[in-house]
């Protein structure tokens, strides 16, 4: 069954990104009009760009773009991180399909053509997936591969170099819009979703400007959001190691004693100090692991907001209209 021509939605969360807005709206007008031609969409598609809470001029070029370039603005009362402010702007999309994507044209956009070719074969969630890592540093490849390596181990359910570059059916935002947990690894949410699911794959570009706002802390606290948000087999490694620590405690005392009853003394306080040690070290690291999960817990009971929208400027707003202001979610 084929699905017919819906209308389209670009979600772009945006920080500090006044450099990359310019390019950004000039590649979605072309794609847009491109895809009214070939028939791929009903109508222009709507960008939403979702200031999350930016210090330099975004906002207000995304202001001023509303009436140039069609665009929506969704601004955050705060900073909330890029997961909340993607939610935030999908939970906001009125379009049949919502396309997520990054500000800085890394995500290929050329790519959206074969990603509603496969909704409209029946597909409702398309992941954009990177075809390989050759831009990347060793470091960065290495790493990346490893991680996606042991969330698979850990049982997690995730497309290995897949971010946040995605086409979402309104039917599969109503569902992921069930999930209320305010941590928030989207990655790993929409898997959980359902529904028939295709890939297609891309390149992915350099950042047409400005740097990156991805550095490698943000990074490193998302990778433990993916682990921790959809797995408890750290909490069961460590229950393993607590029993592979007191066997080998038990085995020493044992050995400790056959050498007491034979006259031995056990030697040098090495024998004492480096258990020690060795013991400590786990400890902290359980209590590390088993005090991330309480903490999540602690954060789920509080029920706060996942994200506080201030205003929505639409592209019909007329300049005497007051900005449309949202509850938090």
């Amino acid at each position: 069954m084929t699905n017919p021509a819906p209308t389209l939605s670009f979600v772009i969360p945006c920080y500090n990104e006044e450099e990359a807005l310019p390019a950004l709206l000039e590649a979605l007008t072309t794609l847009s009009a491109r895809l009214v031609k070939s028939g791929r969409i009903a109508a222009p598609a709507e960008p939403m760009l979702v200031d999350d809470g930016s210090r330099d001029n975004t906002w207000k070029m995304i202001e001023a773009a509303r009436k140039t370039h069609g665009v929506t603005g969704l601004r955050l009362s705060r900073n909330q991180g890029h997961q909340a402010a993607l939610l935030a702007g999908l939970l906001n999309s009125d379009a049949d399909v919502t396309i997520s994507m990054d500000a800085d044209l890394q995500d290929d956009p050329t790519v959206v053509e074969q990603m509603l070719d496969r909704y409209r074969e029946g597909a409702e969630i398309v992941f954009g997936v990177r075809a390989a890592r050759d831009t990347d540093t060793a470091f960065k490849r290495i790493t990346a591969r490893g991680y996606y390596k042991m969330l698979t181990a850990m049982g997690v359910d995730i497309i290995p170099d897949h971010a946040d570059f995605r086409l979402m059916s309104a039917k599969t935002i109503r569902a992921l819009d069930s999930f209320k947990e305010r941590n928030l690894f989207l990655r790993g949410l929409v898997r959980q979703i359902g529904f028939e699911s295709a890939i297609v794959t891309y390149d992915r570009a350099e950042r047409v400007a400005g740097d990156s706002k991805y550095p490698l802390r943000k990074m490193l606290s998302l990778a433990v959001e993916g682990v921790t948000s959809f797995s408890i087999k750290p909490l069961r490694i460590i229950t393993g190691l607590g029993f592979i620590v007191a066997g080998l405690s038990m085995c020493y005392a044992i050995y400790s004693l056959v050498m007491w009853t034979m006259g031995s003394v056990v030697p040098g306080w090495t024998s004492i100090v480096l258990p020690i040690y060795i013991l400590g070290g786990v400890h902290m690291i359980a209590l590390g692991v088993i005090g991330e999960y309480i903490g999540k817990i602690y954060l789920e009971t509080k029920g706060r907001p996942r994200f506080i929208v201030d205003e929505i400027t639409r592209p019909n707003q007329a300049a005497s209209e007051a900005p449309v202001r949202i509850a938090a979610e």
